[in-house]
């Protein structure tokens, strides 16, 4: 079953010894995480599998959210930041 983290949907995925060691060694020639190799191998079935202009609308929104989380990341450091001087100056 699919869980949220964060902004992202995390799936957890059972392979067969072998063939998993084979999706490994390919993960290692390509100097690539296993998971990043399979999550790029599941993108590329899912664009296969879709209209294109589905799949950019997807990219597209899947985009804008992480702008938008950086955006977020970014006003809560510069919030915390002006939190510490005021506190500087009263002190």
């Amino acid at each position: 079953m699919a869980t949220k983290h964060g902004n992202k949907v995390y799936i957890q995925l059972l392979l067969d010894p072998a063939r998993a060691m084979l999706l490994e060694q390919i993960a290692e020639d390509k100097g690539m995480k296993l998971s990043a190799l399979a999550r790029q191998a599941i993108y590329d079935w899912v664009g296969f599998m879709t209209e294109p202009e589905v799949l950019k609308a997807a990219e597209e929104l899947d985009e804008a959210r992480w702008r938008q989380s950086v955006q977020k990341r970014l006003d809560g450091r510069k919030r915390n930041s002006e939190m510490r001087l005021s506190l500087r100056e009263v002190s």
